[in-house]
């Protein structure tokens, strides 16, 4: 779900403390309340949900009317000899085993699609919500987190919604349809049955708060380890070059060990309840059993009358039993629930929609003729999780980029050049001022508005598991095959992807890897490039090009430019060349703006850096050819 890899860190011991999200989990709220929040998306499935618990509860209750027919059967046919009697006792048992096993399976059969549609709608839900977010919200996420919430947790939810939570319901009804045929048949013995259940109920409510923190706690360490695995896989080039594989899996067993010791709680917390689940109930049918024979031998009750309440009982073990796992799958169904509704109830923050009036319309901003083109008013951001105090990464941003211009930003590393480029398509909003397009304020455009209008290439180039055709054509919704192939001779790409086993119909694999970076960012510029935009960013678009490939791509991107409004991050003269003005970055103010020549005379900060940026004067010699 995250788009750009990160590189796991060599330090033993922060990857064995996992990732930092998931540690402040929310405040914990009841399981019933967490599971509530399944409702919309169960409610399409209701009907039959409804329909699969009815028949599960009427199954149960099949199950125990057999008790009913052994006792007719023990004080009947039996205690007369009747072989007859006995043979259509013994086919009424048949029966309803059969007609007990045939509803069980009637219901399995109902809730086998709808559940699978209900896992379905959540995960697309999740995936559709995750890729609307903004990029601040990812900054904080590790994406193993993300992974295991819209995979294992989405697991979880649908087997609960399969077993525990019909079964929470069916076991209950038949404990107490149970409870009243045994006080029916015999109240004395009912009541030493039932004087197991105040001791269960406070010791299932003491489980349920216990278990409730080892389950969340598992889940987030879950996501951890998912993280790690994803990190490792995306950097293993990095791993394998420092020779740190050791040390990766010492912090990989570490966090399993932790994980390790989570799960072996739980199991231990679901051992002593089962313990005394076990225990409490068998006890009680021991005692209720001697009581019984005694009321027999004393000619107080009848044979048949035992048997049918000894056999009742039995039936209620298994209800009573299972309360124990029906919890503990209910809570890890709870804790997945939060985990899910963390991430979906994360603010979209204005990205996805126009920002509007307190009547709900939209504020368009007055088109003004001077102001056309791309335009910075008085700008400032400031991320999200900066320290309390610090400076603004960008303050008082003014400028203006004519239709037609293209603008260079130039500046020391940290000085805010990609910040200040993420602010165009939205990546992050502006803390203060505002951007506008053609005199539109890009708060009042939607998403879809906006990136028809704007097309980026980043620093860092990011491929996917999709053919050359499809990565470059996700710059333009209504690209074509003839803008396919002139982006990728205004990149330059044509030839080495020709040259590729399948052409541009070549999967170039995850992250595209299998490509060198200069390939990488040379389909990261087609893809810039190949929907026309009005608007053009890009973020040292050049980095990765030998001297050769630079100079063919330049020129044909000039050609580009001349087409567009255009913002380009540069570090290296000759792609300072490629535009009209050069604005100089500092401290996250505009220090001068001018032509380049201009600010080389005039700028010694400027010059200083152009001077450092040129490689072996190669930058510097093509700049006075151009100049000649």
């Amino acid at each position: 779900m995250a788009e750009t890899a990160k590189v796991t860190s060599p330090r033993t011991d922060d990857l064995a403390r996992g990732p930092a999200t998931a540690r402040h989990p929310e405040p914990r709220r009841s399981a019933v309340r967490s599971l509530l929040r399944l409702w919309p998306f169960v409610r399409p499935v209701r009907t039959r949900l409804f329909t699969a618990a009815f028949v599960a509860i009427l199954a149960s209750c099949i199950g125990l009317v057999i008790p009913l027919v052994l006792k007719w059967l023990v004080d009947g046919p039996i205690a007369e000899r009747d072989p007859a009697g006995a043979w259509l006792g013994g086919g009424y048992l048949l029966l309803l085993g059969l007609a007990e096993a045939g509803l069980f399976g009637l219901r399995r059969w109902l809730v086998a699609r709808p559940l699978a549609s209900v896992e379905a709608a959540m995960r697309d839900s999740l995936y559709r919500h995750v890729q609307r977010l903004p990029v601040a919200f990812h900054d904080r996420w590790a994406s193993g987190q993300l992974l295991s919430r819209g995979t294992t947790d989405l697991q979880l939810l649908r087997l609960f919604l399969a077993f525990p939570l019909t079964f929470l319901l069916v076991n209950a009804t038949t404990i107490v349809v149970g409870c009243v045929i045994l006080l029916v048949q015999r109240w004395t013995l009912g009541l030493v049955l039932l004087a197991p259940i105040v001791p269960l109920i406070v010791l299932c409510s003491v489980f349920e708060a216990r278990y409730a923190i080892a389950a969340r706690r598992a889940q987030d360490q879950v996501g951890d380890v998912t993280t790690v695995v994803e990190e490792s896989v995306l950097g293993i080039r990095i791993i394998k070059g420092f020779g740190r594989h050791r040390s990766q899996a010492r912090a990989f067993r570490a966090l399993t060990a932790r994980l390790r010791t989570t799960e072996l709680r739980k199991a231990r917390l679901l051992a002593t309840l089962w313990a005394f689940i076990n225990a409490l109930p068998e006890l009680a049918i021991g005692a209720a059993l001697v009581l019984g024979t005694v009321q027999v031998a004393d000619g107080d009750l009848s044979a048949g009358t035992l048997v049918a309440f000894l056999s009742t009982a039995l039936a209620l073990m298994w209800p009573v039993e299972s309360i124990g796992f029906l919890l503990a799958m209910s809570n890890d169904a709870a804790a997945a629930t939060d985990r899910y509704f963390e991430v979906l109830d994360a603010p979209v923050a204005d990205r996805d929609d126009v920002r509007a009036a307190p009547g709900g319309r939209p504020v368009p901003a007055a088109p003004d003729p001077e102001t056309a083109g791309l335009a910075f008013h008085d700008v400032t951001f400031r991320y999200p999780d900066a320290p309390a105090g610090a400076p603004p990464t960008l303050q008082g941003i003014d400028l203006h980029i004519r239709p037609g211009e293209t603008l260079a930003l130039v500046g020391a590393t940290g000085s805010g050049k990609t910040t200040l480029t993420a602010l165009v398509p939205r990546l992050y909003d502006a803390t203060g001022g505002r951007i506008t397009l053609d005199g539109t304020d890009i708060t009042t455009l939607t998403r879809d508005e906006l990136r028809a209008r704007v097309a980026v290439a980043f620093e860092e180039p990011t491929l996917f598991s999709a053919t050359v055709a499809e990565n470059v054509l996700m710059g333009g919704a209504d690209a074509g095959p003839d803008d396919l192939v002139r982006a990728l001779r205004v990149a330059q790409a044509d030839g080495f992807v020709d040259a590729l086993p399948d052409g541009r119909d070549t999967e170039v694999g995850e992250q595209g890897l299998s490509l060198s970076g200069g390939q990488r960012q040379r389909l990261a510029l087609a893809r810039a490039v190949v929907g026309r935009p009005r608007f053009l960013v890009l973020d040292d678009p050049l980095s990765a090009l030998d001297v050769h490939t630079e100079a063919l791509v330049e020129a044909a991107l000039r050609q580009v430019l001349a087409t567009t409004t255009a913002l380009v991050v540069a570090h290296r003269p000759s792609t300072v060349l490629l535009a009209d003005r050069v604005a100089l970055l500092s401290g996250g103010r505009i220090a001068a703006l001018g032509t380049h020549h201009e600010l080389l005379r005039e700028n010694a900060e400027y010059a200083a850096l152009m001077s450092g940026a040129a490689d072996d004067g190669s930058a510097v010699r093509r700049e006075g050819e151009s100049v000649r």
